[in-house]
């Protein structure tokens, strides 16, 4: 009998969890934009590369995402339109470059973790800590263009929702990694863990 109570328990906590995760991507996939900064890393051998980028995020319509440092390229702005990519900078336009074979450049990076958290397929979640942060962590599957798995997690403060950490991964390698440092809904921006919307 006891055994048969912990079983049910168990189950109607992993409900719980559902739901919570239900509800947090469903804020994600109603909201009509964001605006977040993000320290935005590449690690791979040879393609060493971190910039501090704010993006405004349109789901349904033009994205931007612009560099604040390093100093060297501050200013530089990309572009999304659709899978329209292209970077900008002193009215010229420069292909945006890419990582892998699926052609992710670290310019998408923080639009693609948004849209993984609004229309990406749910391998897996779970609660964790990150930075000493209670965090709930999601795991999301979004096929490539060209038959390669990315999968994009991210870790969402259990306190409000907001991101704090994101990572994409090809093909089973992570190629970018975001330290979110703010982020909101629609038109405010404020410091990442403070009040209401961030």
């Amino acid at each position: 009998m006891m055994a048969l109570l912990l079983l049910l328990a168990a189950c109607a906590g992993s409900g719980t969890g559902e739901a919570e995760t239900v509800d947090l991507r469903q804020r994600y996939h109603d909201m009509t934009g964001c605006t977040m900064e993000a320290v935005v890393t590449c690690g791979q051998e040879g393609l060493e590369w971190e910039a501090l980028l704010r993006c405004e995020y349109a789901p349904d319509g033009e994205s931007t995402v612009e560099v604040l440092e390093p100093e060297s390229i501050a200013g530089v702005r990309a572009m999304l339109s659709g899978s329209d990519w292209q970077i900008e900078y002193e009215d010229a336009c420069l292909n945006a470059g890419a990582l892998s074979s699926e052609e992710i450049s670290p310019a998408v990076c923080l639009p693609r973790l948004m849209s993984a958290l609004r229309d990406g397929w749910l391998l897996e979640e779970n609660r964790e800590e990150w930075n000493e942060t209670p965090c709930l962590r999601l795991s999301v599957d979004q096929s490539g263009l060209q038959d390669g798995k990315i999968v994009s997690t991210v870790w969402l403060r259990q306190e409000d929702g907001t991101p704090l950490r994101g990572e994409v991964a090809v093909d089973g390698e992570i190629i970018l990694t975001a330290d979110f440092t703010s982020f909101a809904f629609c038109d405010t921006i404020e410091p990442a863990g403070e009040s209401g919307a961030a």
